[in-house]
């Protein structure tokens, strides 16, 4: 009875912790208690509690709680953590450098993009590593990336309980036509943001790889559409060829399968124009 007690405290704990979003950074006792159904000394006890640790904090004006240090150090933990930051922050550094466009990297979590690596074209490379936010996967060149190489399966599940709604007049709402982009992704190998998750703010994704070509997660350039657009077949390149270092760094070897240097193994059962399921710009197989 104890040990049941004791996991329904920290199942309440970390419920509440996930009350906490952009749009909902401070919450007093009561939102709390309303969002979760519990009593409101219930809640001032795992309020009280979190706070101690440091993994909340509360205004001393409003009264209200925010999310605490606490957490931020464990983001900082995990993120300088992940593999693929350890490996993709230098290829991403690179591409941010040579481009004048912002590179991120990020990860297939719960059914969206979470921001891992974020880094600007000035950034210092020790300051790049980051945990959120998350993209939507439907209208991001992140997600799309990463939804274009995911195994059927769990493409079919995201498409079943995903909502698309319409960030702007060029979202993709239609589960139709986001297959149709999905098909063009895996085709040439990248995929594409045209502000339609943020007006004047276009992007290009692509895949990462690891061990027995397993998804890793996704790495993009984003700038200003115009810039993107016009040179979009060269950054594509540049792009593609550093998510294949990435890839091979953590462990992607396509030689191994059967494939020429650079290429991106599909998952067995999509259908690619290319044989060997090569990635094609312009004509050239990278």
């Amino acid at each position: 009875m104890e040990r049941e007690r004791g996991i329904q405290s920290v199942h309440r704990a970390l419920s509440l912790l996930r009350l906490f979003t952009h749009n909902s950074p401070r919450l007093g006792i009561t939102e709390i208690s309303n969002a979760l159904g519990l009593s409101k000394p219930t809640v001032h006890g795992l309020a009280r509690t979190l706070q101690k640790q440091g993994f909340l904090q509360q205004d001393p004006h409003t009264r209200k709680y925010g999310l605490g240090m606490g957490i931020y150090e464990l983001g900082i933990v995990l993120a300088g953590s992940l593999e693929i930051n350890n490996k993709g922050a230098g290829p991403a550094y690179q591409l941010a450098k040579h481009t004048g466009l912002v590179s991120r990297i990020a990860m297939w979590d719960a059914g969206s993009a979470l921001l891992t690596v974020n880094i600007e074209p000035r950034s210092h490379l020790f300051f790049v590593h980051q945990i959120g936010p998350r993209l939507p996967a439907y209208c991001s060149g992140l997600g799309k990336a990463m939804l274009a190489f995911l195994d059927p399966l769990e493409l079919e599940g995201y498409l079943e309980q995903a909502v698309l709604e319409a960030y702007t007049a060029h979202t993709i709402i239609e589960k139709e036509r986001l297959l149709e982009e999905l098909d063009e992704t895996r085709r040439r190998g990248y995929s594409l943001d045209r502000e339609e998750n943020t007006i004047d703010l276009a992007c290009i994704g692509a895949p990462v790889f690891g061990p027995g070509a397993r998804l890793e997660g996704a790495i993009s350039l984003s700038g200003d559409p115009k810039e993107i657009y016009r040179n979009v077949e060269a950054l594509a390149r540049q792009l593609v060829l550093a998510s294949r270092d990435i890839g091979r760094a953590m462990g992607y070897f396509p030689e191994s399968a059967g494939l020429r240097p650079g290429a991106f193994r599909s998952p067995p059962s999509h259908t690619n124009p290319d044989e060997n399921n090569n990635i094609s710009i312009d004509g050239d197989t990278l």
